[in-house]
């Protein structure tokens, strides 16, 4: 009589035990369903929140735009030196971004805001104006900088700074006008939307205040508005 052969090892192992899957792929598996969630979350964040904004260095901004400032006021060459008007960093107004500014619809932002230094002297002689205009359009194209729009009823330009991007750090815009009407010479320049530090505050900042530097002598009174109206 023929001894029984052993049954294969297939046949008596429970089933259950054959279809136990190794540890490794249940360790792969939730370690792919976490990075899945993860990148759901990611996703749903950013079409919440939109692309965050960079970081803000108010004081390195002011000394950005007290720079701009003071070249296009030594540029313009104004009889006298006389004293401009206004001549201070002031921030400006930014929105929240994604869906999130649905809810938000003309909020600004306290925590995020975009700088801006602008000076004016009245009473500037067109010929003084239209010269002063041009050495600071000169520079600027020596320097990189993109026109982006001229005069259309009054002389002057706007230039963009190729190399601003998107980072809050860096003076993005400058524009120059001469107005007939009251020979108002401005200038204007702009740093665009950063995260401000926590304790900024705006009015007690002490680099707000820009003026031009002063030269020995008297002041000089610059001369009376001229007319518009051709004689």
């Amino acid at each position: 009589m023929n001894a029984s052969r052993p049954r294969p090892w297939y046949r008596t192992a429970p089933r259950r035990r054959l279809l136990r899957r190794p540890p490794a792929s249940r360790s792969a598996r939730a370690l792919c369903a976490a990075l899945l969630v993860a990148a759901t979350v990611a996703a749903l964040a950013w079409l919440w929140y939109g692309t965050p904004y960079p970081k803000s260095d108010p004081d390195r901004i002011a000394a950005q735009l007290k720079d701009q400032a003071r070249r296009a006021y030594d540029e313009a060459a104004l009889p006298g030196r006389p004293e401009v008007e206004r001549g201070r960093v002031e921030t400006g107004t930014c929105y929240y971004r994604g869906l999130r500014s649905l809810a938000h619809i003309d909020r600004g932002r306290s925590d995020v805001r975009s700088f801006r230094l602008a000076w004016q002297v009245r009473a500037v002689p067109e010929d003084v104006a239209r010269s002063g205009l041009q050495r600071m359009r000169a520079r600027l194209e020596r320097e990189g900088w993109t026109s982006v729009g001229s005069g259309v009823d009054r002389p002057g330009f706007r230039f963009r700074n190729p190399g601003a991007g998107d980072d809050g750090e860096h003076v993005e815009h400058v524009d120059a006008r001469w107005y007939r009407e009251t020979g108002t010479y401005a200038v204007s320049a702009y740093a665009g939307c950063g995260k401000l530090p926590d304790g900024f505050y705006e009015y007690t900042w002490s680099e707000r205040n820009w003026a031009p530097a002063a030269v020995p002598g008297a002041p000089v009174t610059p001369p009376a508005a001229r007319s518009a109206t051709p004689r």
